[in-house]
């Protein structure tokens, strides 16, 4: 095999391909990489002609990945993971968790969460410094699996392989009617009494929605006339009497003004399982899964830690 130099190619002309691929917009990629655009169309131009490949279709309206350009920027992606997982490799022995973690948490969750996660990570972990995101699960993972975030809090099981999973710890639901519904004067209930046309939705996309249906035995697919974009938004729903709907414990706390308007109830049978999901390739590995157990040890308010045998399990699960 002849021998082939690798002199011209550098790691951030790769970067510079894999930010256009993901943006379509030279100008927007070259704002995210701190370079001018000029500078940028120059340097994609220069990796074309050394591959000796045209990677982007350009108009003035739209850049388009060609055939080609999709089979090597995703081999490019690759490259620039093993050139990241090289420098968390270095950095483990200085300590793992000291630096920048970037975070993912979803939507249903981080609002809630954090406000008490931070103070007890700034004792626990002083060197650490998070980079937070909340968004759909999906989304996440996705992310998760471009190396665009270390680590994921989301309601488990996840969907798709490469992923290690680490429960911490299980949320309750608890029922939120109206105070005028006929359900809200029970002082049980049952899952089977809240499948009915009164329960609220989120949008799809959010796991509480499948998570809801699921447990009060509905298709998966159900039609609703109107639905929650946010937690909030189905908060703000119940309380104009449109209907009811399961709300995590956690965004329960500090509800007082809606006293009069929204009649809670408890169901013990209903909860979450929150967990960390992290690549099963990561080198930090072993460092998230002692940050697992600490979480564990130290769960939000009316949650209980998930007691984990040991090794944790590395998932290749579907989502709820």
């Amino acid at each position: 095999m002849n021998y082939i130099p690798l002199s011209g190619l550098s790691l951030r002309d790769i970067e510079y391909v894999v930010a256009v691929d993901d943006l379509r917009n030279f100008s927007r990629a070259a704002e995210r990489c701190g370079v001018s655009q000029g500078g940028l169309s120059e340097q994609v131009r220069k990796l074309e002609s050394l591959l000796g490949v045209v990677l982007f279709e350009r108009t003035r309206r739209h850049v388009t990945v060609t055939p080609d350009g999709a089979r090597l920027i995703a081999m490019g992606r690759d490259v620039l993971a093993a050139a990241r997982a090289m420098i968390e490799a270095a950095r483990t022995r200085t300590g793992p968790l000291d630096g920048v973690v970037r975070v993912g948490i979803i939507a249903t969750l981080g609002p809630y969460y954090v406000p008490d996660l931070l103070p007890l990570l700034r004792r626990a972990y002083p060197q650490l410094k998070l980079q937070l995101t909340d968004s759909l699960t999906d989304t996440m993972l996705r992310m998760l699996r471009h190396d665009e975030l270390d680590v994921v809090f989301a309601a488990l099981p996840v969907s798709g392989e490469g992923f290690h999973c680490a429960p911490l710890f299980r949320e309750p639901f608890l029922a939120a009617f109206p105070a005028t519904h006929p359900l809200a004067r029970r002082k049980t209930l049952a899952m089977p009494d809240l499948k009915g046309p009164d329960l609220l939705l989120l949008e799809d996309g959010h796991c509480l929605r499948d998570q809801a249906l699921a447990l009060c035995g509905m298709p998966p697919q159900r039609d609703q006339p109107r639905l929650a974009t946010s937690l909030e938004m189905l908060w703000h729903m119940i309380g104009a009497g449109e209907g009811y709907s399961l709300i995590p414990r956690l965004a329960l706390r500090h509800r007082g003004e809606w006293d009069g308007l929204i009649s809670v109830t408890a169901l013990p049978s209903a909860s979450r399982t929150i967990g960390l999901v992290w690549r099963a390739s990561d080198p930090r590995g072993p460092a998230f899964e002692e940050f697992a157990r600490f979480l564990r040890e130290n769960p939000p308010e009316s949650c209980t830690p998930v007691d984990v045998p040991s090794p944790p399990h590395t998932a290749h699960i579907r989502s709820a």
